[in-house]
């Protein structure tokens, strides 16, 4: 689904857009009480389905079953599934216009007679402003109003989805009952910010990541993947896995086909304007910025319960980075997993993030 909202929307930079689009997915009903809401905030390069890319912990039958709660997935400002970005309309608000599948599916390209309207405007592209995580949770926040969801039971995300939650939870802390946090930190650290960079820089090699078409900087995006995919697994992931047996081998290895892999299926799904765009949202992610205080200071302004669990192996967001959290924030329960899939341990470990999860739910 699409929400358009046609009022103009201030950034943090004092940029305003005309008007934001919202892709969103919900799953199951809200309560007569209203009081069974599950917003799930997602990470980098995923979508509004939450019950697509975090099988195992969203769908029937899992910890977060639709049959309990209400959940929401809202698709992040900046990206290119549905949301305001660097691939939609300038008007895309101001006129709203049917909405094709090929939107939510993850497809960029348009489907046959998918090209823009009569009056639809043209797309973004490199026009398209810098924005903030805090930009990304007010458009979060337009998407509550929408729904007439005045009280959140669980605001739940990993990596990058867990830096919204954390600015949400000092936005609207009214608003917002308990929290769920996956491999994340208080503010973006010198490591990622040095990544994230080095990802820039692969895609603004590629002379046509500027250019005003979809497939721009896709040589970029393939590199920058390749980039992020030493760091989303480990050493012992990849000695594990792509180890080739074959001593005698000069090229072709296992492990180059990997990474060849996974840049090419990025490249077919997302957008590198947007994938640049939202990694400078990142790195601007900092919940003391703005605030008269110290990142510790302002941990202890979260209220409410939480339940935080890092990845021994992660090197990208650091089990040390969870524990600053779990050090200052008052009302936090922190879990370590075991796991030898770093990063993405976030994504892969449903079961054992289910089993601490499920405990944490039927807690009062």
């Amino acid at each position: 689904m699409i929400y358009h909202n046609s009022q103009p929307f201030t950034l943090e930079s004092g940029e305003v857009l005309p008007g934001i689009d919202i892709a969103f997915h919900t799953y199951g009903t809200l309560s007569k009480h209203a009081d069974n809401v599950i917003w799930i905030c997602h990470a980098l390069t995923a979508n509004s389905d939450a019950a697509d890319w975090w099988k195992g912990l969203v769908g029937e039958g899992n910890v977060m079953d639709p049959s309990k709660y209400f959940i929401v997935c809202a698709n992040i400002l900046g990206s290119c599934y549905g949301s305001s970005g660097p691939v939609s309309s300038n008007r895309a608000a101001a006129q709203p216009r049917k909405q094709k599948g090929a939107v939510l599916s993850g497809s960029l390209l348009p489907e046959p007679g998918e090209e823009n309207e009569p009056g639809e405007g043209t797309p973004y592209y490199r026009d398209f402003p810098q924005i903030t995580i805090r930009d990304i949770v007010h458009a979060h926040i337009l998407l509550r109003k929408h729904l007439n969801i005045d009280h959140i039971y669980m605001l739940a995300g990993g990596s990058m989805g867990g830096y919204q939650v954390l600015e949400w939870s000092l936005m609207e802390p009214e608003r917002i009952g308990r929290l769920f946090l996956l491999c994340t930190g208080a503010a973006e650290s010198a490591w990622g910010i040095a990544v994230h960079t080095s990802q820039r820089l692969a895609i603004e090699a590629d002379s046509t990541w500027q250019e005003p078409r979809k497939d721009a900087g896709a040589a970029g995006l393939k590199a920058a993947r390749a980039i992020g995919m030493l760091t989303y697994r480990n050493y012992q992931t990849f000695m594990a896995t792509q180890t080739d047996p074959d001593k005698e081998k000069t090229d072709g290895f296992r492990a180059s086909s990997y990474i060849e892999y996974q840049g090419e299926k990025l490249v077919k799904r997302f957008n590198a304007q947007s994938y640049w765009l939202l990694t400078k949202a990142m790195d601007s992610h900092n919940i003391a910025r703005g605030r008269h205080a110290d990142v510790a200071t302002t941990l202890r302004q979260i209220e409410q319960k939480t339940l935080l669990i890092g990845i021994t192996s992660d090197i990208l967001c650091p089990p040390e980075e969870q524990m600053l959290l779990a050090q200052h924030m008052h009302n936090c329960l922190y879990h370590e997993i075991d796991s030898p899939y770093g990063h993405d341990g976030f994504l892969i470990e449903f079961e054992k993030i289910g089993r601490i999860l499920a405990g944490f739910l039927d807690e009062n």
